[in-house]
């Protein structure tokens, strides 16, 4: 009896252990989930004017193209990024994330206020962003936005 006593202390312990080890290590993110972040995170460095945040995030062979038609590449696109814009808030909503093995594409809503020309504007872009996972992270190769208000 006191063996069995033991080996259910015993048992009772490990599993004690176990669920505290369970309950301590973060949540396993999807990769929809790291991508969204991602997107969030690239939107808040843009605005702060943060280019080295950027670069990574960025493929060398990266290319976007605006909502005049006009495209970009990384370099143009670091440019941007370091050009203080007239911003008070952006919001990033309405994502869909589709993941295809090493690629995944990325839509999603932007909405920005801030001034133009002295006045407060209020712009709507729809987004879609390519992302290739390499070297253990996902890097933007291609982005276009269009302005929908």
């Amino acid at each position: 009896m006191i063996r069995r006593a033991t080996l259910f202390s015993l048992l009772l312990a490990v599993v004690s252990a176990v669920s505290a080890l369970g309950a301590q290590s973060p949540p396993v993110r999807s990769e929809q989930e790291i991508l969204i972040q991602l997107e969030q995170d690239w939107d808040e460095a843009f605005h702060r004017n943060d280019a080295r945040f950027i670069e990574p995030i960025l493929a060398d062979e990266f290319m976007v193209t605006y909502p005049d038609g006009t495209r970009g590449d990384k370099a143009k696109e670091l440019e941007m990024a370091i050009v203080e814009q007239p911003i008070e808030s952006s919001r990033l909503d309405e994502f869909t994330v589709k993941v295809y093995r090493d690629t995944a594409v990325v839509w999603f809503t932007q909405h920005l206020v801030g001034q133009s020309q002295g006045q407060q504007v209020a712009l709507t872009f729809r987004y879609v962003d390519v992302f290739v996972f390499r070297n253990g992270r996902w890097q933007c190769v291609a982005s276009q936005s269009t302005r929908v208000s």
